[in-house]
């Protein structure tokens, strides 16, 4: 029934904040205390598991066996519910940064805890800080951390399947890196966007075989590798 399936999507949201009120402030404390922003990274992930678990998600993921442990790479999903972000944080067995909105820095706790975990905020309405924001990513990614990005831009409505933004395949061509395609399925069916509704359910997270972007150097090029991701991730969520 709808009013359930209400009931179920405001206690989701009250199991996020409620997490985020018990679990962030002492960890962020300590860590400042001690100056070790690594020791918050675990418990981030504790958070975004248990908010699923909680939430009555499993998550069900597949394509691991295409993942070098030793390689650093750019992972690209599509986004059509809250749902996807802790689970592309928390199940591609790899310590990921993040892109995200920059609205994420007006939510309390979480905004100033996010540069704790190597979340970046990043404006697209401002074209020079959102360059500035890529930039640093992929120094980062240079550095050996990887990443983790939406490139629709958005949550897209239940159904729905966004043209792709090319900052995370210029991040990755200027690192040198791979590109994972991510397709995550059901979570527009489980909580979608501007439903105001969510129901108990499997999260299907699918990596997909490596895309090398040795030689994507020029617009054209990116241009090439942008079309062939959004087809691959298109196909699967079709599948």
């Amino acid at each position: 029934m709808r009013i359930f399936r209400r009931l179920h999507y405001w206690w989701s949201l009250f199991v996020a904040g409620a997490l985020l009120l018990i679990i962030a402030p002492p960890v962020l404390m300590v860590a400042w205390l001690l100056r070790k922003h690594e020791l918050v990274y675990p418990w981030a992930l504790f958070g975004a598991r248990n908010w699923l678990r909680l939430s009555g998600m499993k998550v069900h993921v597949s394509g691991r066996e295409h993942i070098d442990p030793n390689q650093t790479y750019v992972f690209i999903a599509n986004h059509r519910s809250y749902l996807d972000t802790a689970t592309l944080f928390a199940y591609t067995g790899r310590r990921l940064g993040l892109l995200g909105k920059k609205e994420l820095l007006k939510i309390p706790i979480l905004g100033y805890g996010m540069g704790y975990v190597n979340i970046m905020a990043i404006d697209r309405s401002n074209r020079e800080s959102a360059l500035q924001t890529v930039e640093a990513a992929t120094a980062r990614i240079r550095s050996g951390r990887s990443f983790g990005v939406f490139a629709e831009g958005t949550r897209a409505k239940p159904g729905e399947f966004l043209p792709f933004k090319k900052g995370a395949f210029y991040m990755a061509a200027q690192a040198g890196v791979p590109i994972v395609p991510v397709a995550i399925k059901n979570t527009d069916y489980l909580m979608g966007k501007g439903t105001g509704e969510a129901r108990p359910g499997t999260i299907e997270m699918v990596m997909l075989p490596p895309v090398s972007t040795i030689g994507v150097s020029s617009d054209d090029d990116v241009k090439r590798l942008v079309d062939q991701v959004h087809v691959l991730v298109g196909n699967k969520l079709d599948a």
